[in-house]
Order: C-alpha cells, then sequence, then structure tokens
C-alpha cells in the first residue's frame, strides 16, 4: 500500500474495539476464521425480518434525526429512530445532506473519526446483534472531505493514459477514506462519455470503451486490492461501479437523459468497462444509472441488473441505487404512481440498497404485509449487504483506534502523487515553437511575463472535490517557479460567472459591461509583454452534473463562456507570443482560439498541484506527454463525434468540416518521436488467440519525453458494420533523447470477436488491420490474418 494504514492501538483519543462487548458474543457471525458464506448464514438465521430490512436502508438529509443541535451523532435518538438498527450511513464527513461545504462545512478529521466511531459503538451495543454500519463517501478524485489529496479529475486522469499511476492514487485515496472509519466509496464512474455537452463527462475516462475499461480496473485495483479476494486488506475501502449504463450519451446531452441506443452499441461499447471490472476485478457493489433505455429505466430493468449483470456475467455482489433515483420513477420517469410502488419495481429489479437516506426502501415493512415483495427478495439482498461488511471487516474492527494517520492526510507523499499525477495528466495540443519558455536569468533585462485569465488565479477542482489543506494556482506555480528572474503581470481579463461555487443551483453569468471594463485593463497589463499566458475554459458551474431542474449542469454549445472569445481577441491584437492554458472539465470548441494561439495545453481541472505541474510545463522542467481520451469537436453541429464510428458516418457537411479540432488520443511533445514499421508475432492467429504487435520508437529529439504507443484494429469485411478503427492496446513510455526502444503491446483475444446478427459473440474468420501510432489518426498499418 502507498499510504499508511490503520494501527490497532487504541489511545483515549479513539476507540477502544476490546472495551465494547459483542452480543451474541459465541455465535458464529463473530468467528472470523469461518468462511464469509457461513457467517451470513448463520447472522441471518438470528434476524428478525425488521432488521433485515433496516440493512437496506441509509441516512443523509435526514441525518439531524440521529443528531443533537451540535450536529453529533445522537446514539438515544438513533435507537428511538432505528430501534433495528441500520445498515449504511452516507457521507459522515459533512454535517448532514447535499449543500456547499462553504455553507455545511466538512467535519474536521477528528470529528469525523468521532462521530463515526460513536455509530458504530451505537451499532455494537445498543443494537440487538451488533451489526456494523457500513459508511460510504465519495472519491472520484480525492476523497471528498476536509484535508484530503486532490488529484486531477477524472478526465484528467484518462489523459495520463496511466493505469499504473491511476492505480497508485486510488490506493492512496483508499488509505485516507479507511483511516477516517469509511470503508465504501462511490467511485470509479465508467460510463463511455460520447457527448461532450453532458456535464459530467469530466467524472469519466473519456469516449472510449477499452481505455474506460483499463483505467476503470485499475482503479478498483487501487482502492480495493488486485485480484479477485474480495475482503479488504488494511487501508482499502469498497468500490461502488458507476453508472449501469449508457449515461455517457443522453438524449440531447442531458443528464439522466433518455439513452437512445440499441442493443448492439450497447454491448459493443457501453457494457465493455462494467465487464472488464467485474471479470478482473472483485468489485463490491454496482451503481444503477439514472437514465432509461428502450423506455425502462435502469432502476427497474431487470433485463440490464439481472439478465445481464447476473446471470449472463456472473456478478453476484450487491446493486446499490443512485441518490433519489428510486423516487425518481414516480417524479421524473412516471412509470410507478408512488414511491412504494417504485420500490417495488426496484425489488423486482434487483437493487438491493437505496441510497442516499432510503426513502424508497422504507416502505418494505408495508410492501411486505401487503404482498407486494417477498421475505425472498429481502433475503437476497441482506445477504450481498452482510457479504460486502463481512469482507470489509466491519465485524471484526469498525471502530478507527489511531487518529494519527488520519491526521496526517495530504501528506507529502500524497502532495507529490498529485503533482506527478497534474505533470501526467497535461495535454500540449498546439506549439509553434514558443514552448517550453526559456526560463529567464534574471538582472536588468528581466522579461515581462503577462499571466491573464479568469482561471490564471485560482487552482480549480472540478465537481466532487475535497478540500485540501492548499491548493497552487497557475500564478502562484509561475511565480514560485520563474521567483524575481521575470516581470510578472496579472489580470483577470474576464469573469467567468458570478461565482464558482459547484454546489449552487443558480449560474449566473459574469456582467458583460464589467468584463469589457476588464478586458481593457488586461490589454493595459499585457501591453508591454514579452509573452503572454492566458488561463481560460470554464468553472465548476459552467460544466457539471446538472440534478435536477433547478441546478442546470449540461450545455448546448461547446464554445467558451461568456466574454472569454473578446479577451482572446483584444489581447491578439498585441501581436505578442499567446500561450492558451485551459482550465475545464468537458472538451469545448474553440476554432479561433485553436488557430491563433502560439501554443495550447489543455490541463482539464488538475488537482491540488496544477498550478506547480502548469509552471513546470510551460517553463521545461517537465515535458507533457498526455493525450486526449476524447475527441475534441469543432462544433455542437458535428456531435456525437467519436473515433470509433462506423463506417457509413462521418461523410461530410455542406459549409463545414467533417474533422475534429483534435482527434482522439492525440497529444504533442516538446521533442519528436519517430514510429518504425510495426511487426506482429505472428501474422496468421486462430480464433481465441491473441497478437502481440511490436513496433521501434525513437526519441529523436533533444529532451527526454512520454510518448503513448496505440494500436487500433479494424475488421476488414464483417457480417454485421464494425467501426472504422478501435483501440485495442496501449502504453505509455519515456525515451531519452536518441533512445529507441522496441514497444511490445499485447492485444487480446476477444478483441477480435464481434455480437453477429443473433447477437451472439463470436470471432469470424478473415483480414484484420492492424494500426500502429501516437493518435488514432497518424497510424501505420499492417495486415493480421485470423483462420
Amino acid at each position: 500500500m502507498l499510504a499508511c494504514s490503520v494501527p490497532m492501538m487504541a489511545p483515549a483519543t479513539a476507540q477502544d474495539s476490546t472495551a465494547v462487548e459483542r452480543p451474541m458474543a459465541d455465535a458464529a457471525y463473530w468467528d472470523a476464521s469461518l468462511p464469509v458464506e457461513q457467517r451470513v448464514a448463520d447472522l441471518m438465521a438470528r434476524m428478525t425480518i425488521e432488521e433485515k430490512m433496516a440493512q437496506m436502508i441509509s441516512t443523509w438529509t435526514n441525518k439531524a434525526e440521529v443528531q443533537g443541535d451540535d450536529t453529533f451523532f445522537d446514539a438515544a435518538k438513533a435507537s428511538e429512530r432505528y430501534p433495528d438498527g441500520i445498515g449504511f450511513f452516507t457521507r459522515p464527513a459533512d454535517q448532514g445532506g447535499p449543500g456547499s461545504p462553504r455553507v455545511t462545512p466538512f467535519r474536521s478529521i477528528e470529528d469525523s473519526i468521532r462521530y463515526i466511531n460513536e455509530v458504530q459503538r451505537w451499532a455494537r451495543e445498543e443494537t440487538r446483534l451488533g451489526i456494523p454500519v457500513l459508511a460510504h463517501e465519495e472519491s472520484l478524485h480525492g476523497f471528498a472531505a476536509r484535508d484530503a489529496t486532490s488529484f486531477p479529475q477524472s478526465i484528467g486522469l484518462a489523459s495520463t493514459w496511466d493505469p499504473d499511476l491511476v492505480r497508485d492514487i486510488n490506493d492512496l485515496i483508499a488509505s485516507e477514506v479507511r483511516a477516517r472509519g469509511v470503508h465504501q466509496v462511490l467511485s470509479p464512474v465508467v460510463d463511455v462519455a460520447r457527448d461532450p455537452r453532458w456535464g459530467r463527462i469530466e467524472e469519466t475516462f473519456g469516449e472510449d470503451p477499452y481505455l474506460v475499461g483499463e483505467m476503470g480496473v485499475a482503479a478498483v485495483e487501487g482502492l480495493q486490492g488486485t485480484g479477485t479476494d474480495p475482503q479488504l486488506g488494511e487501508g482499502q475501502v469498497l468500490a461502488t461501479l458507476k453508472h449501469m449504463t449508457g449515461h455517457g450519451q443522453p438524449e440531447s446531452g442531458t443528464n439522466t437523459g433518455p439513452a437512445q441506443i440499441s442493443e448492439r452499441t450497447l454491448r459493443e461499447m457501453f457494457f465493455p468497462p462494467f465487464k472488464q471490472v467485474i471479470d478482473r476485478t472483485a468489485i463490491a457493489s454496482v451503481m444503477a444509472s439514472y437514465n432509461e433505455i428502450d423506455g425502462i429505466p435502469s432502476h427497474s430493468s431487470t433485463w440490464l441488473l439481472h439478465d445481464i449483470l447476473r446471470d449472463e456475467w456472473g456478478y453476484d455482489g450487491a446493486v446499490v441505487s443512485d441518490y433519489f433515483a428510486i423516487e425518481e420513477m414516480v417524479s421524473r420517469h412516471r412509470i410507478a404512481e408512488d414511491i412504494p410502488a417504485a420500490a417495488v419495481l426496484a425489488m423486482n429489479a434487483g437493487v438491493d440498497i437505496d441510497f442516499p437516506d432510503g426513502a424508497s426502501y422504507r416502505n418494505l415493512p408495508q410492501l411486505l404485509a401487503e404482498g407486494r415483495v417477498t421475505e425472498a427478495q429481502i433475503n437476497t439482498a441482506v445477504e450481498r449487504i452482510l457479504t460486502m461488511k463481512f469482507n470489509a471487516g466491519l465485524f471484526e474492527q469498525p471502530f478507527v483506534t489511531d487518529m494519527g494517520p488520519a491526521l496526517q492526510s495530504n501528506t507529502e507523499q500524497g502532495i507529490a502523487l498529485a503533482r506527478t499525477a497534474a505533470e501526467r495528466s497535461l495535454v500540449l495540443l498546439k506549439n509553434d515553437g514558443v514552448l517550453p519558455l526559456a526560463m529567464p536569468e534574471g538582472g536588468a533585462d528581466r522579461p515581462t511575463i503577462a499571466v491573464i485569465g479568469p482561471n490564471a488565479d485560482v487552482a480549480r477542482l472540478g465537481g466532487y472535490y475535497g478540500i485540501p489543506r492548499n491548493t497552487v494556482s497557475p500564478l502562484d506555480g509561475i511565480r514560485s517557479l520563474v521567483g524575481d528572474r521575470a516581470n510578472i503581470v496579472h489580470a483577470e481579463g474576464v469573469r467567468i460567472t458570478e461565482n464558482d461555487d459547484w454546489w449552487a443551483d443558480e449560474v449566473v453569468l459574469a456582467d458583460p459591461a464589467e468584463n469589457r471594463r476588464m478586458i481593457a485593463e488586461a490589454v493595459e497589463a499585457a501591453r508591454d509583454a514579452d509573452t503572454i499566458i492566458l488561463f481560460v475554459g470554464d468553472t465548476e458551474q459552467t460544466s457539471r452534473e446538472g440534478w435536477a431542474e433547478e441546478h442546470l449542469g449540461d450545455r448546448t454549445s461547446l464554445d467558451l463562456v461568456g466574454e472569454q472569445n473578446e479577451l482572446f481577441d483584444a489581447l491578439r491584437a498585441l501581436d505578442k507570443p499567446i500561450v492558451t492554458v485551459l482550465v475545464n472539465g468537458r472538451p469545448p470548441s474553440y476554432p479561433a482560439v485553436a488557430e491563433h494561439s502560439d501554443a495550447i495545453i489543455e490541463t482539464w481541472y488538475a488537482g491540488e498541484q496544477q498550478g506547480n505541474a502548469i509552471a513546470d510545463a510551460l517553463f521545461g522542467r517537465v515535458n507533457p506527454g498526455g493525450k486526449l481520451p476524447v475527441t475534441v469537436a469543432r462544433n455542437a453541429g458535428q456531435l456525437p463525434n467519436f473515433y470509433n464510428h462506423k463506417p457509413s458516418a462521418r461523410r461530410g457537411y455542406l459549409f463545414s468540416d467533417v474533422t475534429p479540432l483534435y482527434p482522439f488520443g492525440y497529444g504533442l511533445s516538446y521533442t519528436q518521436f519517430d514510429f518504425g514499421a510495426p511487426a506482429l508475432s505472428s501474422p496468421t492467429i486462430a480464433a481465441g488467440e491473441g497478437v502481440t504487435v511490436r513496433v521501434p520508437v525513437t526519441n529523436s529529439g533533444d529532451m527526454a519525453g512520454d510518448e503513448v504507443v496505440q494500436v487500433y484494429l479494424r475488421d476488414q469485411i464483417s457480417s454485421v458494420t464494425r467501426p472504422v478503427k478501435e483501440l485495442v492496446g496501449f502504453q505509455r513510455v519515456t525515451l531519452a533523447p536518441g533512445e529507441t526502444r522496441q514497444v511490445d503491446v499485447t492485444i487480446r483475444p476477444d478483441a477480435f470477436a464481434l455480437w453477429d446478427r443473433d447477437m451472439q459473440r463470436t470471432v469470424e474468420p478473415g483480414a484484420f488491420t492492424i494500426m500502429v501510432g501516437p493518435n488514432s489518426q497518424d497510424l501505420q498499418e499492417i495486415e493480421l490474418v485470423v483462420e
């Protein structure tokens, strides 16, 4: 493990597990030497039906029912409200329900640990069977709590094309979460994102099912551990795979919209990342998605959650609801007359747990009495829930017995990893020779560098953020690196929105007149500059999860918001070199900026160390090596615009270009890489076999750098239409100047399979084109025959 685990000591500041008597201490379910299945069976036999149903709910917006006026957990209130216990606890790090940390602050580390310890003490001592509570938190790109390490948002992590790094990051995240007494996280997101209007695209690993699958597997391995052993080790947490499925291409690009996706496309593009994670890891739970497929909301789809997930893929873990999604089958989808009816639909589909606060499954006693759900259904769900708790080790040690590791979170180790992640996520999209900037020597002839833009003097973290101990803005990073060797001038230029609170419902664009006044100030500030570095893009409000009609986050346009283009045009008129740095959660469309900038770096939301990483890249201390995990469209009229389209797509448009602004997999470097001719380990393989592609890659420049070798294939003739190309392998390599390396990338056997006309998975004999290169467009080809 990368970070420190929780030692089993018992200082006065923490709960001593030995001091808490276990109910029914001689019962088999307390015996850790027995198989989990036997422990579950023993406990189930002792539980009343009321105790079982209590295991299927959580609490969040109604935390006040179990808290005192000081927002601390009140055991007496809990016993009154939940006499049969409770299965789950939503986000103990917050003080109760959704809301901005600016309004409802996160608990301190000490208070958070004391809170969850008291919850567990109550469950152990004051419920009949002492069943522990399973608490969960958000940790998409860092633990969403106070004083936790903040990493690049998922789309930035995908830009690293580095599964090992993603594994290490999630390993550290797990250790920070577990140190505070939490054993489950709602991560990772393996939705394939194929519409950049969708505000949640920042939470994904991009548009390609293979890349998303590899990153998803790595994330789960970091959180839970490698291999298929479901029992957690020290410093690990249960992962939750989300969202099952089709969530990433909603109708009109609006969150929770219908997924107008055929079964074939689901199987080819959206299912594979989920199946990869289920096949290769011990994933603990799967979250159903808000959207509908073919008229059936996912939370009521027996085909999706039972026929596919369980029968076809063999998944035997728990299925959790997305927040309030069962109730939305009444309020949004209108397929149930009331919440009890929605609960029946979810139970029939196999949803085991009702998040965030059990508003639907609190009706289970009534539904059971009426015969609308069965005891067998409840038993099945509770067996899965208890299996999670036993695998998490909660029955042995539910308490934090040493606050030390938690208090040391966001340590030097985490900060260094956050900086490395930010560095490796940067994507150089354009460079006319202006980058890297020469490090000034200082003295009387100090150059002037104008650092301009609404995203220059803020470290934007992206949605589902925590509050790290310190963040470094780009302006801070540049000033720290350059020091007094250059004259750094700064102007905001424009403001994008009136505030940048991700949680706030209303989003108000900044006043255009005030922005134009600020543009004039920025022009004057930059007038005598030698170089302009312009930071533009999004705020956490202009592209985000739109979880309600009063809290929107999707857009019809991909262009830069507000007066940012006007700012660029005004600065360009100064005829100075302009380096544009994009800080955003979605791939924007910015054709004028792309054409007229001298250099462009895409940084996404790069985490707490973004300022240092960006400064290092601008001045050549770091050589950008990231690659785009999405296609960048020229405008919204091209959408959907993904690289792995079918042959009949992308014929062309009147009066417009069909090609993207930047293709999937694209990214430049400060050095030059040359690819030799690819070779195959065998020119012919049998169905069911894989093949290895070898290609020599040479760094022909004078600076060390990273290249991502990407391998694609195309089925030349097939019984059903296939994409023009599909990513089937990649490897990120670091090469010294002049170094040549033979890079081997293995294509798995399943890459050659397709879903035939009868929707059966098969490999059809014939010729395949294997393509190798640095992105999805600049490729060399070689033919492979499958017999």
